[in-house]
């Protein structure tokens, strides 16, 4: 009999109690087994990273099934990625970690290696990013505030993960720590794109109709929806400026005048806007990563600034964008 694991069971089996949390440390995440993902421990959530649980977002994100944020813990888009995934190998889509899937997702490389910070990931740091957009507006760029946040971006990981994994380290240029390996990129032609709102995804097809690339997404609300119906890409702007208009777009705190807010990976859309036919909307990049499809939108689509910037670079203009529900 095949054992499987099914996603609405994963977050009790993969929890633990946070007297038996499990050590983390990089020879812990690269000997971790997915196997033991299907061991049944039926204790109370924890906030604490499981190894086991950081190699499957890893190795989901080498795939091209974007579990978002890689922090270690379970989550609805750990959950998505798996069935994501699946659908890419033509596998039934059940969200289900069984034998094949986990054949399928392992190779043998490590999960975690070294890295030695530059200067250069020092360079173009602010000191904070202010919520106010009043105030934003004043600033020079929506930079990183810190070398371990511009890392943590770099390789997919949410913030915590990344001092968790370097618990000593000031991430000072020269000094080596520990990341995960997210690989590259994916490549490829998309022709059509789905936007799926009840299952928060943004889901990229090839011309052959193939899967390409999964991302979960932040997608509209019931006060402010996304587009419904077809649409297509108009173009991509990298690092954009952000042009905030109370009147077009929403009233953000006592700000009522039109500004024009600076580029960045911390600017209200990221670090790349993926421009739709629809006016005023887009597919674009967030400062927030670890809130993606926890939080509503203001009717644009939102990924994490690496998915939206790996989904620009295989986009043109003109390819078909479908909002279904």
């Amino acid at each position: 009999m095949k054992t499987v694991i099914s996603v609405a069971t994963l977050a009790l089996l993969f929890s633990l109690d946070t007297a038996d949390a499990l050590e983390l440390s990089p020879e812990a995440v690269n000997t971790a087994s997915l196997a033991s993902l299907a061991a049944e421990r039926p204790q109370k959530p924890s906030p604490d990273p499981d190894p086991a649980i950081v190699r499957l977002q890893v190795l989901l994100d080498r795939a091209g099934s974007s579990p978002g944020v890689i922090d270690g813990l379970y989550g609805e888009n750990v959950g998505k990625a798996l069935a994501g995934f699946e659908a890419m190998n033509k596998l039934p889509s059940d969200g289900k970690l069984d034998p094949e899937v986990i054949g399928r997702l392992e190779n043998g490389a490590p999960i975690v290696e070294s890295y030695v910070v530059t200067k250069e990931d020092a360079a173009g740091l602010v000191d904070r990013i202010p919520e106010d957009y009043g105030e934003k507006a004043e600033m020079a760029s929506m930079g990183y505030t810190s070398v371990a946040e511009k890392l943590s971006e770099r390789f997919h990981m949410d913030i915590d993960l990344m001092k968790a994994l370097n618990p000593a380290s000031d991430f000072a240029p020269g000094k080596t720590i520990q990341v995960v390996a997210t690989g590259a990129p994916r490549e490829g032609k998309v022709k059509r794109i789905e936007v799926n709102g009840r299952s928060g995804q943004v889901l990229a097809y090839g011309n052959d109709g193939a899967l390409l690339a999964a991302y979960p997404a932040t997608v509209g609300s019931k006060d402010n929806p996304s587009p419904s119906g077809t649409h297509k890409v108009k173009g991509v702007a990298r690092m954009p400026v952000y042009r905030y208009d109370p009147k077009v777009n929403f009233k953000q705190g006592k700000n009522n005048k039109v500004l024009t807010i600076p580029k960045g990976p911390n600017g209200p859309v990221g670090s790349v806007w993926i421009d739709l036919t629809e006016p005023t909307y887009g597919i674009h990049g967030t400062p927030d990563p670890e809130l993606i499809d926890k939080v509503a939108s203001h009717g644009c689509v939102r990924l994490t600034n690496w998915d939206a910037e790996e989904l620009a670079g295989m986009v043109k203009p003109g390819v078909v964008v479908r909002f279904t529900d």
